[in-house]
C-alpha cells in the first residue's frame, strides 16, 4: 500500500509539471506574438486552447488523492493532447500545401466568436493567416514544434494510463 502511495504522489507530481510545461508553451506562443510580432491564425489560437486544456486537467487531476480521480483528468488531458495533434497536423498540413487564401481564413469567425476571444482578445484573437511560415527554429516550422509536443504530452499519458490500469482504486 505505501509504494501505491508514492507512485500516487509520482503521478501527481508528473501531472503538475506537465501542467507548467503547457503554460510555459503558450507563455512561448504569447512571447511570439507581441515580443516577436508573429499573428496567431485561427489554428494557432485553437492549439493554444489544447495546451490550456491539458494544463487545466493536469492540474486538476493533481488535486486528487485517489486513482480514480487522477486517471479521469489523464484520459481528458490524453484527449486533448489528441485534439492537438490533429490540429497542429492539419497546420503543418496548411503550411506545406498553401492555397489561395485571399487575406481571410474561413476559421476565424469561429474561433473569434469563442467566449474567450471576448474576454482575452489579447491572447485568443485571431490576427494572421494559417499559411503564413514564420522563421523556422532550429529547422522546424512553429506547427511541427507544436505537433511534437501534443506527441511529447500525449504518449506518456497513455503510457500511464494503460501501466496504471489496475489501479481505480
Amino acid at each position: 500500500m505505501n509504494n501505491d502511495n508514492a507512485m500516487l504522489r509520482r503521478e501527481r507530481s508528473l501531472l503538475v509539471l506537465l501542467g507548467l510545461i503547457c503554460l510555459g508553451l503558450v507563455a512561448g506562443a504569447l512571447y511570439m506574438q507581441y515580443g516577436l510580432h508573429e499573428d496567431p491564425c485561427p489554428l494557432c489560437i485553437i492549439q493554444r486552447y489544447f495546451f490550456l486544456l491539458i494544463a487545466i486537467f493536469a492540474f486538476l487531476g493533481a488535486r486528487f488523492n485517489s486513482w480514480r480521480g487522477v486517471r479521469l483528468l489523464e484520459v481528458l488531458a490524453a484527449l486533448s493532447a489528441l485534439g492537438g495533434i490533429v490540429t497542429a497536423a492539419r497546420h503543418v498540413y496548411v503550411q506545406a500545401n498553401p492555397g489561395f487564401s485571399c487575406g481571410f481564413d474561413a476559421l476565424q469567425p469561429v474561433v473569434d466568436s469563442l467566449p474567450p476571444a471576448h474576454w482575452l482578445p489579447g491572447v485568443f484573437k485571431v490576427a494572421g493567416l494559417c499559411e503564413t511560415a514564420y522563421p523556422p527554429i532550429l529547422g522546424l516550422s512553429l506547427p511541427t514544434w507544436s505537433l511534437l509536443a501534443f506527441g511529447v504530452a500525449f504518449v506518456p499519458l497513455v503510457r500511464s494510463l494503460a501501466r496504471n490500469r489496475r489501479r481505480f482504486a
